[in-house]
């Protein structure tokens, strides 16, 4: 999940270099922390948190076939 994440998030920025995911594992859940650097952050969220909710869903999805729940903030 971490490496999707990072995947994403480097293609859509312009300075891939400071795109850092860091994995914190729960009982229940995994919480992906997602940081870039500020002049890229309205890439990655997008117009209404649309590109935000997008990543969401195609992680949430690649999760579901591991049975296990993926939460992705960004930082």
């Amino acid at each position: 999940m971490k490496e999707l994440v990072e995947l994403i998030a480097k293609s859509l920025v312009d300075n891939p270099d400071e795109v850092h995911v860091n994995e914190v594992s729960g009982e229940q859940s995994i919480i992906l922390e997602l940081k870039v650097s500020p002049e890229d952050m309205g890439k990655v969220i997008g117009k209404q948190g649309r590109i935000a909710k997008a990543v969401r869903t195609v992680v949430k999805a690649a999760a579901l076939k591991e049975n296990k729940r993926v939460v992705v903030e960004i930082i």
